[in-house]
């Protein structure tokens, strides 16, 4: 007996289509945060170094950030860069969002740690139809 409620086809246009809407909505917070590391530099990097992170680490940080949000969005080596963000995403949450008894810290580390599922989930899908993985691998 058939019990899901909600059936996708997962070479649909449907399934291609939240594929992509998926990827867009993940890498928002990476991209706004990145763009927004640039701009607070000098902070960022003297944050990091009070957390115990060497602050010449943040180029690495904003191009994972960036490059990450930027690679998802188009689809390019979803699969890996998926895996990569979620590796960044929980070290983060375990690095910089480890104080549970202030709420906003305790907000952060979980949303890190929900972000890293969708990414995990991401890594398990791939690209999708509507993605550069699937134009390449076509070739």
């Amino acid at each position: 007996m058939k019990t899901e409620i909600l059936t996708i086809t997962p070479d649909s246009t449907f399934s291609s289509l939240t594929n992509l809407l998926a990827r867009v909505l993940l890498i928002i917070l990476f991209f706004l945060a990145g763009t927004s590391k640039i701009s607070g530099y000098e902070a960022t990097a003297g944050w990091m170094d009070a957390m115990g992170v060497p602050g010449s680490l943040l180029p690495l940080v904003i191009l994972a950030e960036i490059g990450g949000a930027l690679a998802l969005l188009v689809g390019f080596q979803t699969r890996l860069v998926a895996l990569l963000l979620v590796l960044f995403t929980l070290a983060s949450a375990f690095i910089f969002h480890m104080n549970l008894a202030d709420q906003t810290q305790f907000l952060m580390f979980f949303k890190n740690l929900s972000i890293s599922g969708g990414f995990l989930a991401l890594m398990l899908l791939g690209g999708g139809r509507f993605s550069l993985d699937a134009k390449l691998n076509k070739a």
